[in-house]
């Protein structure tokens, strides 16, 4: 007989256990997802049981000092997400009331976008969702299965994946600039300057460039690399206390980048545009409209909806 009690009928299920699912297959961990859902870990642990005995699998497995799914909670987690988005919307067909919501909203961002435009959205929603959540991830170079598969509601990135099922809307632009340690040395005095010196640069893993870094090489513009970061936050380290340089965009002074200097880029370089990105099956749900909304609103209240605006904090 098998271990999993098979005589729970497929009605128990609710959206509180499809929810459970989504948070432990996401988190990883039985403690974080407890923490996310704001319960303990053993009501976790007592209905993590309960679902199992109604799908009749393990779903999740001790994998080195954490657990990881099993191939049916792959598999079911993508129609949970999707069950879930249902419900949301059954519910809200009388109309959406942001006071009533309870949701976690899971957003890709990389460090500039983070910084710059993620607290200012956590202070904005929770005014009016007080039971709203935000999750952040790092989207790297962002893929469509990031939004097929519900894996984040929202992308904001500079460069959106493609897809005809992808959609995305163009929130600002920004300008590249050379930042360095004023301690260290001065600003390039012009191109050859610029070129002579040595580089620090962000490659995404698995091995992405930059745009403006992949810009640059099509037009033989040949820097010298001495180093590469992962992200955007690590090039300050890098920078402090060298004679290096980096170049990335303006905006980046607000946050990350904040205490260097920055100059002029002496070649030429293109904008960098900033995108919002989510699915098309969103498009028309309230709750993620209100979400995108919200998001245009930091944008505007920030100063940033064109590059002249970004030119002005610079």
């Amino acid at each position: 007989m098998s271990r999993f009690d098979r005589s729970a009928d497929h009605l128990d299920l609710d959206g509180h256990l499809l929810q459970l699912l989504v948070a432990v297959h996401e988190e990883g961990s039985i403690t974080r997802a407890a923490q996310r859902l704001g319960v303990t870990q053993s009501a976790v642990s007592h209905l993590l049981d309960k679902l199992r005995g109604i799908v009749g699998d393990p779903l999740f497995v001790k994998s080195g000092r954490g657990i990881g799914p099993t191939a049916m909670a792959d598999l079911l987690v993508q129609r949970a997400r999707t069950l879930l988005g249902e419900l949301r919307a059954f519910s809200l067909t009388a109309g959406f009331e942001p006071a009533r919501l309870a949701a976690c909203f899971t957003i890709a961002a990389n460090d500039l976008q983070r910084d710059l435009l993620l607290p200012a959205l956590l202070r904005r929603l929770r005014a009016e969702a007080p039971g709203v959540t935000l999750r952040v991830i790092p989207s790297g170079a962002p893929e469509a299965a990031m939004l097929r598969d519900e894996s984040c509601q929202l992308v904001i990135t500079p460069r959106p994946p493609d897809g005809s099922d992808i959609l995305q809307k163009r929130l600002f632009e920004d300008r590249y600039r050379v930042f360095f340690d004023p301690a260290q040395r001065a600003a390039p005095a012009d191109a050859a300057d610029y070129l002579a010196a040595e580089h620090i640069t962000v490659l995404y893993e698995p091995r992405r460039s930059l745009d403006l870094d992949l810009w640059l090489a099509t037009r033989g513009v040949q820097r010298r690399i001495v180093a590469t970061v992962p992200g955007m936050a690590g090039l300050a380290a890098m920078l402090r206390g060298g004679p290096w340089l980096a170049t990335a965009p303006s905006l980046l002074a607000m946050g990350a980048l904040q205490g260097l200097a920055r100059a002029e880029v002496p070649v030429a370089t293109p904008t960098m545009p900033m995108y919002l990105v989510w699915h098309q099956r969103l498009q028309d749900d309230p709750v993620h409209r209100w979400l995108r909304a919200h998001v245009e609103a930091v944008v505007a209240e920030a100063g940033l909806r064109s590059p002249d605006a970004a030119a002005q904090r610079d």
